[in-house]
């Protein structure tokens, strides 16, 4: 009878650990259906909308039905593989777009430009998200996607904040909202003239302020030189992501250890410190490009595996926003980030107009 019920255990174990390894693969096939269909949505609006937005736009219509797959099929390990670890090796294939000569073409002015903006952006959100009773978490995001490159660092901070995925839909939602607004406000006040500045002074603004990369393509088109000095400016912000999240991690370190002060010991270690090192495999991959000569097809290819990877992390987080959690961050939330884009859009042009 022993030998029997030995017997039941270990096909029972096997029975679980065969349908929890299918799940695992439906629910990468879940991600790459829906990341395929993401691919061709974008290149047909291309440059309107980059890939990694209509990702999480096509994952939140599908939402609703996450629930019942995930019963059905317990696709949740897969769809957890895809955002978290999917989204780290998109990051760090991200560093193949940039290069360190490219950013040295800016001289000073220009890396001052973007490192105040980083520096007072990030700082006012979580000034401003206090002020408005924001949840921190939520604040800090929409900060680091108005601060730096969008979506990307959403999905980065997301990652070493281990936040749930519902305050980064709501920080994304807002975000694509003023990223298109800019795209399109932008090239019509450089038409109607209304602002003294040449097109290199434009390219510095428009790279400056706008919130995505696919952002910043589409605003910049107005002109050759805007559109490659607006580049080079928005992929300087984007290298700024690395110091920002080493700093963001020492800091939660540091007030989770205020917390725990007086707690025993193995709650302290417990607590250890988070480095995140997709940011620093990010800066190796950077270095990497510019210092080797890579052939054009291994870089094209390590930015179409970027590209995918990240597409893949934000179709996953579409898939588990909560939506009640999203609506009720909603009018705060909103309120952080329209004011967020005054800021950018202001305080950059004050930068270009004084600097330049």
């Amino acid at each position: 009878l022993h030998t029997t019920e030995k017997i039941y255990k270990q096909t029972a174990i096997r029975t679980i650990m065969k349908y929890k390894h299918l799940g695992f693969l439906y629910g990468l096939l879940i991600l790459g259906v829906i990341s395929a269909c993401a691919m061709a949505i974008s290149a047909i609006l291309t440059p309107f909308l980059s890939p990694l937005i209509v990702g999480i736009l096509l994952g939140a219509a599908l939402s609703p039905l996450y629930p019942r797959l995930e019963k059905a099929y317990d696709i949740q390990s897969g769809i957890t593989f895809g955002a978290k670890k999917l989204l780290r090796a998109g990051i760090v294939c991200y560093g193949s777009y940039i290069t360190l000569g490219e950013i040295a073409t800016l001289g000073l002015n220009g890396l001052l430009v973007s490192l105040i903006v980083v520096s007072v952006v990030f700082v006012c959100a979580i000034v401003i998200g206090r002020m408005l009773k924001l949840d921190n978490e939520i604040a800090m995001l929409v900060g680091i996607g108005s601060a730096v490159c969008g979506a990307a660092a959403i999905l980065a901070l997301e990652s070493t904040l281990k936040t749930h995925p519902s305050k980064s839909s709501v920080a994304l939602g807002f975000i694509v909202i003023f990223g298109l607004c800019g795209m399109i406000v932008l090239p019509v006040v450089y038409y109607s003239g209304l602002l003294p500045l040449n097109d290199y002074q434009w390219g510095i603004f428009i790279g400056a302020s706008l919130h995505e990369v696919a952002n910043v393509v589409g605003a910049a088109a107005i002109s050759p030189e805007s559109q490659n000095v607006a580049l080079i400016v928005k992929m300087t912000r984007v290298v700024l992501l690395v110091p920002l999240l080493l700093i963001i991690s020492y800091i939660m370190f540091k007030l989770a250890q205020e917390r725990i002060a007086h707690e025993d010991s193995q709650a302290k270690a417990q607590n250890a410190l988070y480095i995140p090192y997709f940011a620093l495999g990010f800066l190796a991959v950077i270095v990497c490009n510019s210092v080797i000569d890579f052939p054009a097809i291994v870089i094209e290819s390590t930015q179409f595996a970027s590209k995918l990877l990240l597409v893949f992390a934000m179709v996953a987080l579409g898939l588990q926003i909560d939506w009640q959690k999203f609506i009720s961050f909603g009018a705060k939330t909103f309120a952080l980030a329209l004011t967020l884009f005054i800021i950018l859009l202001c305080g950059t042009y004050a930068l270009v107009y004084v600097l330049f």
